[in-house]
């Protein structure tokens, strides 16, 4: 098992009607590495809302055809899944679309509720009916509740947020407003930008803002609410400043694209310190460093500088394997990994090599790769991770719910070292985190049981699937 990433989220809001939809295309080709599960855009034509939405990557949800379906309209959300919450399947793909009394509502949710059971449970009993296992519809229905009793889009949103826990950077479009809100802790990423034509973006990374030719302006806030419309931009604050501050240092680590600047800290930057601070904390005699791709380079490059250990290319990763990639049943399966990556044999055979990557979570992923390059005829392999050990399930919207499938819950780091294959081991510090993004403004549970929020009850990805299929017997 491998770390799985997040979720991405996309908006745009234009002056005057166009091809928002391919604007959006584009906007979630650079949030890919969010999410490969599935993906969606809906489209604002004056107030009539037109979507499509299927499992799979942008790429092979949106054909030309696909997009050629859309009109133009004056504003479109995306977004780009991997299911923390929620079976694999159609329709848990986003933006949520509701129709209700006062108007159409599409949501788009990255991020995960840490009372979403609690929520979910409630609605049902007072007669609620859910078509996704998600817990992004519950959002929607809290906010479709509040909107019966309430003036506008936005007041109905500040309500929900009273109920609302946990982890949650939204977008969210009605007829005539678009709105993004960053929870109260910040969580996850939001951001917005500008087009030079006037359009405004919202995207979870700043990556997608450049992608789509829009200018950084600023993150959204945590607990902020920020509403565009044809009569401008407000900005609501009424619940910031009420949680400290808890980003999730995974996204500097892992999540984010290195070029994504993220509340002020270049993700680029953040990484290449963690390499120095490894070689510093671990040093190693070895003859090249190398990293695993894509998030294990920045740091490995770090490492280098720092240890002056010449940095090399020692893995190649095919960046094609998509949906339509078939996996072997259990009696022929290959392994995977030799599918996804390649060692270069001339970088590594003979040397000692220091191989850098961004976490262990069960560890068969880590014993696969280095017994990739000892195959390719690495001498030694010392293997630095740009992250504390795993000891904690995380419930904000990271793919780790069960502390008995963490290695480094069971096993001392010499144990994890031999399980790996690895001639020595080294994770970063706990105590160094706050180096990465110069604060201590930021959320590290999965290291160190910390949480900022109440613990779930039932942490189950699938525990709505369970309910179904318990009601069923």
């Amino acid at each position: 098992m491998s770390l799985r990433e997040e979720c991405g989220v996309f908006g745009i809001i234009s002056p005057n009607p166009t091809d928002v939809a391919s604007i959006s295309y584009y906007g979630l080709y650079a949030l890919q590495h969010r999410g490969q599960e599935g993906c969606g855009i809906v489209v604002n034509d004056d107030g009539v809302f037109s979507s499509h939405k299927d499992l799979g990557q942008v790429g092979e949800v949106f054909s030309s055809a696909v997009l050629s379906e859309f009109p133009n309209g004056t504003m479109a959300v995306g977004h780009v899944r991997y299911g923390t919450t929620g079976g694999n399947n159609r329709r848990n793909c986003q933006p949520i679309e509701v129709n209700h009394q006062k108007g159409r509502m599409a949501l788009a949710h990255n991020g995960n509720l840490s009372n979403a059971a609690e929520l979910r449970n409630e609605l049902e009993l007072s007669g609620a009916i859910f078509h996704t296992t998600s817990d992004t519809e519950t959002i929607c229905y809290i906010i479709t509740r509040e909107r019966l009793k309430t003036a506008s889009i936005e007041d109905a949103l500040s309500a929900a947020m009273n109920t609302l826990d946990g982890a949650y950077s939204l977008v969210l479009m009605s007829p005539q407003k678009l709105i993004c809100a960053r929870d109260p802790y910040g969580f996850r990423p939001l951001c917005y930008g500008k087009t030079a034509d006037g359009s405004y973006v919202i995207a979870s990374e700043s990556c997608a803002l450049k992608a789509v030719g829009a200018e950084f302006i600023r993150d959204v806030e945590p607990g902020e609410i920020i509403v565009f419309s044809k009569n401008g931009i407000v900005s609501r604050t009424e619940h910031c400043g009420k949680k400290n501050k808890k980003l999730c240092i995974f996204e500097y680590i892992y999540f984010a694209r290195p070029d994504s600047v993220i509340d002020g800290v270049s993700v680029h930057r953040a990484r290449l310190h963690a390499g120095r601070i490894l070689a510093q904390a671990h040093p190693a005699n070895a003859d090249v460093v190398i990293g695993v791709p894509d998030s294990g380079l920045d740091a490995a490059l770090g490492f280098s500088q720092e240890s002056g250990i010449p940095y090399g290319i020692g893995l190649i990763k095919n960046k094609y394997i998509g949906r339509t990639f078939i996996s072997p049943g259990q009696s022929t399966r290959l392994n995977q990994v030799r599918i996804k990556l390649s060692a270069v044999e001339a970088s590594v055979k003979g040397k000692r090599v220091v191989l850098i990557d961004d976490s262990i979570v069960r560890g068969t992923t880590s014993e696969r790769i280095v017994k990739l390059l000892r195959e390719a005829g690495a001498k030694e392999i010392h293997m630095r991770i740009s992250a504390p050990p795993f000891l904690h399930p995380c419930y904000y919207g990271t793919d780790i719910d069960s502390s008995e499938n963490l290695i480094a819950n069971k096993c001392s780091i010499e144990e994890i070292a031999k399980i790996i294959g690895a001639d020595s081991l080294g994770f970063l510090p706990v105590s160094e985190l706050c180096e990465l993004c110069g604060s201590n403004d930021f959320c590290s549970a999965c290291f160190n049981g910390d949480y900022p929020t109440a613990v779930p009850c039932d942490t189950r990805k699938d525990r709505f699937e369970q309910k179904l299929s318990e009601i069923k017997k």
